[in-house]
């Protein structure tokens, strides 16, 4: 089924000290030092962002970190929203995909 998400590739964030994150109101800005470009982004992708840390994450595993935060409903249904924002991350430069010998 094509338009379905891959929710098991792995991705990386930058360090959280190569951005800067500005909440306001309903939407949150992100500036990103290496790029100089500010990302006007809502939620989930701050919740996404600090879900990420610094290492490796797929959706799942990023799902199950928002899970004891946030009541997500359908866990599949989670995951597939996840994958869809962090690969919409990965082309803001936001998040870096990884090969799959790298994940």
């Amino acid at each position: 089924m094509t338009g379905v998400p891959n929710t098991n590739i792995c991705y990386i964030a930058e360090a959280s000290d190569a951005r800067i994150i500005l909440p306001l109101d309903q939407m949150t800005l992100i500036y990103q030092r290496r790029s100089g470009i500010t990302h006007i982004v809502a939620d989930p992708v701050p919740q996404i962002l600090q879900a990420m840390g610094d290492g490796k994450c797929d959706a799942a595993l990023i799902a199950a970190r928002l899970s004891a935060q946030y009541d997500l409903g359908d866990a599949a249904q989670a995951r597939a929203v996840i994958a869809a924002r962090l690969a919409e991350l990965a082309q803001l430069g936001l998040v870096e995909q990884l090969s799959a010998s790298d994940a």
